[in-house]
């Protein structure tokens, strides 16, 4: 399907913590352009994978490719200032710091002068519909805005690939809705996405292939259609639940 080398290569990648194996033999790769979900039970070491891929922690075992060179156990600000760069699933704000002064600091990072980074961060505060708050402590939004400028300040950085680590996990029916929109947003703007995520029903529709894990190891990795009618899959983290309801939405029920 795809002519081009991958944006991001994971090939059998192994993390151990003592005895506890967190990841076993992971393999999966991300071309530039696509939304890819990783999915599975809490538990299964999606976010150990996300900490070895954006070097906080170094892989027992394997190797990590992005955009073909071996980044694998290099720091996360080299990795960061090679263009992969992630938002975290407990967001920590500056919070005495103004909305937009939490998307300057990571817009320094490629800023040569203060009026460039100036710059990228109302282009980023405008992409992610901060704006109007940009002068807001940070310690005071809702949570939905704080998600938001967690990914701000990753898009500060200029990622040419974002991880996304549980950006939709507490919030309401309109706000995951506007969260899938800006997802849509960053792949048309060129941005290729990892997406950590537990809503089915708002990453499915957006992703072009799912990679599911369970108890470290990969089950599955196809599209999403494909990954929701995996008996593998539905028994180990969908359900038939979840698995009868997508049925009916195909069908119009």
């Amino acid at each position: 399907m795809f002519m081009q080398e991958p944006m991001l290569e994971v090939q059998n990648v192994t993390m151990k913590f003592g005895s506890l194996i967190a990841n076993e033999d992971v393999s999966f790769s991300v071309h530039k352009g696509e939304i890819v979900s990783l999915i599975g039970p809490n538990g299964a070491g999606k976010t150990t994978l996300f900490n070895c891929i954006t070097g906080f922690y170094r892989p027992y075992a394997g190797r990590i490719y992005f955009q073909g060179r071996d980044i694998t156990g290099r720091p996360p600000h080299e990795i960061t200032a090679m263009g992969l760069t992630r938002t975290f699933q407990i967001v920590k704000p500056l919070k005495e710091m103004t909305v937009k002064e939490n998307v300057l600091t990571g817009a320094f990072l490629r800023a040569s002068s203060r009026k460039e980074a100036e710059k990228i961060a109302e282009e980023v505060l405008e992409m992610t519909s901060l704006s109007g708050k940009k002068d807001m402590p940070a310690g005071s939004l809702t949570i939905a805005d704080k998600k938001r400028l967690e990914i701000a300040r990753a898009l500060a950085t200029g990622p040419k690939m974002v991880m996304l680590d549980e950006a939709m996990a507490g919030l309401n029916q309109t706000e995951i809705k506007e969260a899938m929109e800006l997802c849509l947003n960053l792949k048309n703007r060129g941005i290729t996405l990892l997406i950590v995520e537990h809503i089915m029903e708002a990453i499915m529709p957006i992703s072009d292939r799912v990679v599911v894990l369970n108890a470290g190891k990969k089950i599955a990795d196809a599209s999403p259609e494909e990954v929701t009618s995996n008996e593998e899959v539905i028994k180990a983290y969908l359900g038939e639940r979840y698995h009868a309801k997508s049925k009916k939405s195909e069908h119009g029920v």
